[in-house]
């Protein structure tokens, strides 16, 4: 009987956790949260305001663990290649993470090329209003990514720690929004 108890409260545990984990990130058509905060690009610190990006075409915003991990320098290395064509499509695209805006600066540089912004969100206030805190009590972002367009509606969302589809995901999102006649 000891036996059966212990699995059934680690299934309960694990069930717990993947919950925490699975993600409910904002449905298309949701109004996207505005927010302002320090973000770096090319090693150099700024002001990212996602208001004002809105203002020259939607943006591409994905949420990524931490810097420097093995999945996040592949998502930003994706990103990096990418940035050319999101921008012939009028999109910009900007990354977000509980990470200290020091360690973005060098991220921005080495693995993001200085092709686009990393933001910091280092009191989870950007993750907690995009519903994209992996595990409550931690820093760590779930790996999400919106396409926001310039009326502040979230047009695609995708969530999955595996890095590899939310370049191809979030490009196509962008080019069917722009066929769409915007």
């Amino acid at each position: 009987m000891k036996l059966l108890s212990r699995l059934c409260l680690s299934l309960g545990i694990t069930a717990l956790l993947c919950s925490a984990l699975a993600q409910a990130e904002l449905a298309k058509g949701a109004a996207a949260p505005d927010f302002r905060t320090e973000a770096s690009l090319g090693g150099k610190r700024f002001q990212y305001s996602l208001n004002e990006a809105l203002q020259h075409g939607p943006v591409v915003l994905y949420f990524y663990p931490a810097a420097f991990t093995s999945g996040c320098t592949v998502e930003a290395h994706l990103f990096a290649e990418a940035v050319d064509k999101f921008k012939a499509l009028g999109a910009t695209v900007i990354g977000v993470s509980g990470d200290d805006i020091e360690k973005l600066q060098r991220f921005s540089v080495s693995e993001c090329r200085s092709k686009f912004p990393v933001a910091a969100d280092g009191e989870r206030k950007i993750m907690k209003a995009y519903d994209t805190v992996m595990i409550p009590g931690t820093s760590y972002a779930s790996r999400t990514s919106y396409v926001i367009t310039p009326d502040h509606k979230v047009w695609y969302s995708y969530s999955a720690m595996d890095p590899n589809q939310h370049v191809a995901n979030t490009m196509q999102a962008v080019e069917a929004w722009k066929a769409a006649g915007h």
